[in-house]
C-alpha cells in the first residue's frame, strides 16, 4: 500500500511539475525597476494564472484573495495600484465562440514598459541605467505618502461599504486620468449621489459628466449649480 502511494505522490509530483504557467524571464528579472512589489509580482502571476489554465480573464476579487496570503483588501489596494500605475488594465473584447463581449485584464501595459526599460538599459548601459531607475524609483516613493488617490478609493469604498470591484477602480481612474476630473470634484459628485440616495457608481458617473457639460469645474460651482437645480436660495 505505502509503495502504491509513493507511486501515485510520484505520477502527481510530475503533473505538478508539467502543470506550470509561462511567465516572461524578463519580467522575473527587472519586475522591481518598475515599482513592482513583490506581493504585486505575485498578484501578476496569479492573474496570468487564472488567464492561462482556468480561461478566467477577469477573476473576481474573491477568487483572486483564495489564492493570495494578503488579508482583508489589501488584493484590492494592490490592484489600484498597478492599474494606477498603467501597468494592467480591463479592456472589452468580443469572445469568439459566444460573440459576446467580454472584459479581461490585458498585460500588455506591463510588456510595453518593460521593453522600454530594456531599450533603454541597452542604450545606457547597465551602471547608468541602474542611476536612472534608482532616481525614478525615489521619486515615486517621495510620492507615495498621502496619495490623493488611494484616499479617493478609500472614500469610496467607505460609502459603498465594500472593497471596491477592478471595474469601479478602473472606472475611477478613468475619471481622473481621462476625463481628468479633479479628486474635489469627484468627492463632490459623490456627495451629491449620497445626498439624491442613489449610491451607484454610473449616478455619480451621470452627475460629473452633467457638471461637465454645464462647464463646471470646481466644488463651489458645483454647490451653486446644484442649489439652483434643487430651486434653493
Amino acid at each position: 500500500m505505502a509503495e502504491r502511494n509513493r507511486g501515485f505522490a510520484a505520477g502527481l509530483a510530475t503533473a505538478i511539475a508539467d502543470g506550470g504557467v509561462s511567465i516572461p524571464y524578463v519580467f522575473l528579472k527587472h519586475y522591481h525597476k518598475l515599482n513592482i512589489s513583490d506581493a504585486d509580482a505575485m498578484l501578476l502571476i496569479q492573474l496570468i494564472a487564472f488567464r492561462d489554465k482556468e480561461e478566467k480573464a477577469l477573476p473576481t476579487i474573491e477568487e483572486i484573495q483564495e489564492r493570495m496570503s494578503s488579508e482583508g483588501d489589501a488584493v484590492v489596494r494592490m490592484l489600484q495600484h498597478l492599474m494606477k500605475q498603467k501597468l494592467i488594465d480591463i479592456v472589452e473584447s468580443v469572445d469568439p465562440i459566444s460573440g459576446m463581449q467580454v472584459e479581461k485584464y490585458t498585460f500588455t501595459p506591463l510588456w510595453m514598459k518593460l521593453s522600454e526599460l530594456l531599450s533603454q538599459e541597452e542604450m545606457q548601459g547597465d551602471a547608468g541605467f541602474g542611476q536612472s531607475a534608482g532616481g525614478a524609483s525615489d521619486q515615486a516613493k517621495t510620492q507615495e505618502p498621502g496619495k490623493q488617490e488611494d484616499n479617493l478609493f478609500y472614500i469610496f469604498e467607505q460609502e459603498f461599504g465594500r472593497p471596491l470591484s477592478p471595474m469601479e477602480i478602473d472606472t475611477i481612474n478613468g475619471w481622473l486620468d481621462h476625463d481628468r476630473y479633479s479628486e474635489p470634484l469627484i468627492l463632490a459628485a459623490l456627495k451629491e449621489a449620497v445626498f439624491s440616495g442613489n449610491v451607484k457608481f454610473r449616478y455619480v458617473d451621470r452627475i460629473l459628466l452633467d457638471w461637465s457639460r454645464n462647464n463646471i469645474k470646481t466644488v463651489e460651482q458645483a454647490r451653486e449649480y446644484t442649489k439652483k437645480f434643487r430651486g434653493i436660495r
